[in-house]
């Protein structure tokens, strides 16, 4: 696809600068009506990710083969089979690659788990194949004598039944986990209309369909968008679409406008890219047509990918391993620091050690953030509406050090561990923090796009220099771009960057007070 194809046009880059040259958005203030509210009430739990349920659905099976092949071997050779170093890297080599070669077959496709009838026709041949190939490169090896024929027998009739009583349990559970609503993706239609008819018919016209429309959000009045399309109702408009996928659980927002409507197109999605969720275009009725690798589909319904949600699925799960590990390493590693400074805290003034503070986390939700007090009590603000200048007469003595060290953070472990906080990622803000007199969302157009992931601790702004006071525009203007930099980049590797470099970046306490 070229530079100049209409579906390139509809990047982040695109979306930011349409924002800047039409004024800031305030993240949605739209109040939503008593049937939106309701619908909306439906939807507040987490469902099964398709991608999670075959990421286990491999690991299951990766384990069932192991342990297979190592349980007949015990019974029939004994320790032999555990002693003898040959036994563990077939079993682990033939396991992999039958896993390998399910997965090069489309085997863990969600549609091909719900019939394990007809995939047993792939399974078959490619367990076939795995213990063939290994026993192949065994001959080359010239090792194949050192194995019992009937324990490789025995574990290939074992392991083609697990794969198959396996593959039949999760056919039920999953159709069991589509009916109860458990596992689904959640998508609300952008647009209404003819063109939105079309697009919700051809959705559940697919077979295996997991989607679940909650309904439709169109700007346009009732002539021109009728208010129920395909037995959906349309519950409000593009701003009350931003406060209904702030307290539900909605996996995709699907924009059906034709792409020719490009000023409505880019005005949608400027208010819509600050949601933590996927953002498809619906291709379907588009006379553009672009190289076939530039879909994606959902079925065989042509979609174009504008955004995608941050950090989901599995990237979720590696980073939640390693927030919990590091942690708790902190806690064990500080806990020494953290008493020393709760004592001082409780000496140097009147008042609890710690000041717990309400902040803006994950898609706009309050969280409850811990620190170590660092003013009077009588002067805290809770509220976070004036900022912390230098020589503050509010902060107490210990609480100038232990701002200036960042050691006020360091019960923020403990918010990690709750599933508040990551270790890295945007810092969270108060709802009433302010640049000079206006909101943080007043002054950065975007900046609720900081809340697409799970605030942090430490971030890639703060290493970078932007921690402390924000009395200008500019410093919460910076900050936010780093933060959305972070999120469209992150990686394990970068948080540990990030981790490691911040106790070094925390020497330079010119701007923390």
């Amino acid at each position: 696809m070229t530079s100049n194809d209409p579906a390139n046009r509809y990047t982040a880059a695109a979306i930011r600068a349409f924002a800047a040259q039409s004024g800031p958005e305030s993240g949605g203030t739209g109040e939503l009506n008593a049937m939106a509210r309701q619908i909306a009430a439906q939807y507040r739990h987490d469902t099964l990710s398709p991608a999670m349920v075959s990421g286990i659905m491999r690991l299951v099976e990766f384990a069932a083969l192991m342990v297979s092949g190592y349980a007949i071997g015990f019974a029939y050779l004994g320790l032999h089979v555990v002693t003898d170093w040959h036994y563990p890297i077939l079993i682990l080599i033939a396991s992999s690659l039958a896993v390998i070669l399910l997965e090069l077959t489309d085997a863990y496709q969600i549609a091909r788990l719900y019939s394990p009838l007809r995939t047993a026709a792939i399974v078959l041949p490619v367990w076939i194949g795995a213990l063939a190939l290994t026993a192949l490169g065994g001959f080359f090896l010239k090792v194949s004598d050192e194995f019992s024929r009937f324990w490789a027998g025995a574990w290939f009739l074992a392991g083609f039944a697990l794969l198959a009583v396996l593959r039949l349990i999760v056919a039920h559970l999953l159709r069991r986990w589509a009916r109860d609503g458990r596992m689904e993706r959640r998508a609300v239609i952008v647009g209404g209309g003819q063109a939105a008819e079309k697009l919700i018919r051809s959705i559940e016209k697919q077979p295996y369909n997991d989607i679940r429309i909650c309904g439709i959000f169109d700007d346009r009045d009732n002539r021109r968008s009728p208010p129920i399309v395909a037995g959906y109702p349309k519950l409000g408009t593009v701003s009350e679409l931003i406060e209904f996928a702030r307290i539900t659980r909605i996996d995709m927002l699907i924009v059906s406008l034709p792409l020719s409507a490009e000023a409505r197109v880019l005005s949608l999605l400027k208010k819509l890219w600050v949601l933590p969720v996927d953002i498809r275009l619906s291709a379907h009725s588009t006379r553009f047509q672009f190289r076939p690798r530039t879909y994606s589909y959902l079925g065989s319904v042509p979609m174009l990918d504008i955004f995608d949600r941050p950090i989901h699925d599995w990237d979720s799960v590696a980073k939640r391993a390693f927030d919990i590990v590091f942690s708790l390493l902190g806690i064990v590693v500080f806990s020494p620091v953290m008493l020393a400074t709760a004592l001082a805290v409780k000496l140097d003034s009147k008042g609890p050690a710690l000041f717990k503070q309400k902040r803006l986390g994950f898609n706009n939700e309050t969280i409850e953030v811990y620190k170590f007090r660092s003013m009077y009590v009588d002067q805290s603000d809770q509220a976070a509406a004036k900022l912390v200048t230098k020589g503050d007469p509010r902060v107490t003595r210990v609480g100038r050090f232990i701002r200036k060290a960042s050691l006020d953070e360091l019960p923020q472990f403990f918010n990690v561990l709750k599933g508040d906080l990551s270790l890295v990622g945007p810092r969270p803000h108060a709802a009433a923090a302010k640049a000079q007199d206006r909101l943080y969302h007043e002054v950065v157009d975007g900046y609720f796009a900081r809340h697409r992931v799970k605030p942090g601790v430490t971030g890639w702004a703060q290493i970078n220099g932007w921690r402390g006071e924000t009395d200008s525009d500019t410093k919460i203007l910076m900050r936010t771009e780093f933060d959305l930099a972070y999120i469209e980049n992150w990686s394990l590797w970068l948080d540990l960057k990030i981790l490691f470099l911040t106790p070094l970046r925390l020497l330079k306490t010119e701007n923390a007070y």
